[in-house]
């Protein structure tokens, strides 16, 4: 059976993006939703949340406008290091056929980086392109919910200490 390849998402970056968040590729919710960690079981925006409280409201398309604003204003900044893949279902190890975006261009796409912090492993796996930019490269727990080996607390104290280094909490 073949599969369609399917395309990610635009990065979500501002000129005064300090810290990039770098996931793999979005979810089948996601991408349904065209937005960055839409499947409402995944811990990312409830992470932001505890860090940044109170935050915005989460409905709907404008509550996700007013999420994405939020934390641009933060100095965060979100992207995948996957710009297109063929995948079944949502699980990173489905990926086949992955293209990389260009993360060698992530310094005129964001000026003002200071650190990159990749959610997961997968897209830990790219390290090597992040780590050539010369900043500080980070491995963060996954917020997935198929990461349920990390319990959200501790997920929050790893995302906080990387989120503290670089003065967005």
């Amino acid at each position: 059976m073949k599969v369609e390849p399917l395309t990610g998402l635009a990065p979500l970056v501002a000129g005064n993006t300090r810290l990039l968040i770098l996931g793999s590729f979005p979810g089948a919710a996601s991408l349904a939703a065209q937005q960055y960690y839409g499947h409402p079981q995944n811990h990312f925006w409830k992470i932001l949340k505890a860090l940044w409280p109170p935050g915005p409201a989460d409905a709907g398309p404008e509550g996700y406008k007013a999420r994405s604003e939020w934390l641009l204003s933060k100095g965060l900044g979100l992207w995948d290091v996957y710009a297109a893949c063929e995948r079944e279902g949502s699980l990173d190890s489905a990926i086949r056929n992955a293209e990389v975006n260009d993360l060698a261009g992530l310094r005129r796409l964001c000026p003002a980086l200071e650190a990159v912090a990749h959610n997961g492993g997968e897209s830990y796996k790219h390290s090597k392109h992040t780590l050539a930019l010369g900043l500080p490269v980070y491995k963060l727990p996954s917020t997935s919910p198929a990461n349920a080996s990390w319990r959200f607390e501790r997920k929050l104290a790893a995302w906080r200490e990387v989120f503290e280094k670089h003065g967005l909490v």
